[in-house]
């Protein structure tokens, strides 16, 4: 029988490369394939993951397959693509650029660094395949001379489903509706999402169009330890924010599903995505949506919320005011985020084009 080995340097908990080769693990499964994740570190409970020196023993014929996610430097991958007899498929996840983390974090600086210097490598690797989460995605590798016969768009699994069927965390609930308009950003806490940018949109909505409001900023890294989370908790301050924004760091499922039912709308300012899956969480859980326009954004976002090619504080400030105070407009881009999902990013669908790329192999 084929074997197939997903290979990824690192996976945890509330990682979107992790969720996805979790999915891609669980599709294959059910086609009764002979499956196998394999990674360097991980902290994932309840999932059999093997380390990634015994990839070598496992596929070690040339029918087998071998998929191998990029999304930061990791020189053993190199290795795997070049010297394993078996077939190859890549998944692009994208690699934020370096120079978001200059002066951050020299560790994530270098990774990116070294994975968009690897990437070259990867395109001419002359791989059997190529998958990527976004056009976006997609654009770079042809960009790097990959074949476009071997390249396909194939978005990210995700656990949004998972996290529909959750109990919202009742504290959650209880500590946030209390009237206030709540505005949800979702994501790593990371340079590369701007949050500065949308602390500034912020404040522009909360002291202009609406005292009674609140941000609410999801995700690992907000804890105020780091360089860059240190930066946004004075940047908050110095904007006079005090009480009006709360970083929550890393959310469970229930806790995560009460800040999306919570939320009037879901505000993102990133300044770069390979795709960006809390938008597809937002359209899953009828959250209208503004959002800055960069890299993949609005591709994912589609026609599904109001997005901006400028870069202006009060054009997203004035966006977030629309959708609060004009229920209609509201109404209308969850309507049409919420069929966008269910018509392009449901699990389902995800499945059937990752299914259907793998079988193009030769």
């Amino acid at each position: 029988m084929v074997r197939i080995g997903i290979v990824s340097p690192s996976l945890s908990t509330g990682d979107a490369v992790s969720n996805d080769v979790l999915g891609m693990h669980e599709a294959l499964k059910q086609q009764k394939r002979e499956v196998r994740v394999f990674a360097e570190t991980h902290n994932l409970n309840g999932y059999s993951v093997s380390h990634t020196s015994k990839v070598e023993r496992f596929l070690n014929s040339a029918d087998d397959v071998l998929i191998y996610h990029h999304a930061r430097g990791w020189n053993p991958g190199l290795s795997l693509l070049g010297e394993l007899p078996c077939r190859k498929v890549v998944k692009y996840h994208n690699v934020t650029p370096a120079r978001f983390f200059t002066g951050f974090n020299s560790t994530d600086e270098n990774l990116c660094a070294t994975g968009r210097a690897e990437l070259t490598t990867v395109a001419n690797s002359n791989c059997d395949l190529y998958l990527a989460d976004s056009s976006f995605n997609k654009d770079e590798l042809l960009a790097l001379g990959v074949d476009a016969s071997k390249c396909f768009v194939v978005p990210p699994f995700h656990h949004t489903e998972r996290l529909a069927k959750v109990v919202a965390a009742d504290s959650v609930l209880r500590r946030f509706k209390d009237g206030k308009a709540n505005i949800l950003t979702v994501g790593r806490v990371v340079p590369n999402k701007a949050h500065l940018a949308l602390l500034e949109a912020f404040a522009v909505f909360h002291f202009e169009c609406n005292r009674n409001s609140r941000l609410i900023i999801v995700g690992k890294g907000g804890d105020g330890l780091s360089a860059y989370s240190k930066l946004l908790h004075r940047a908050s301050q110095a904007l006079g924010l005090n009480g009006a924004v709360v970083f929550t760091g890393e959310a469970s499922d229930a806790e995560l599903r009460a800040y999306y039912l919570l939320a009037n709308a879901f505000v993102i300012a990133s300044e770069h995505e390979g795709f960006c899956v809390p938008l597809v969480e937002a359209m899953a859980m009828n959250v209208p949506i503004a959002a800055y326009a960069s890299s993949a954004i609005p591709e994912t976002i589609g026609p599904a919320g109001v997005v901006w090619s400028e870069r202006n504080p009060y054009l997203l400030a004035e966006s977030m005011n629309s959708i609060v105070t004009d229920k209609s407009l509201g109404k209308s881009l969850s309507a049409i985020g919420r069929r966008r999902y269910q018509e392009s990013f449901t699990n389902d669908h995800i499945r059937a084009r990752f299914l259907s790329a793998l079988s193009s192999l030769p």
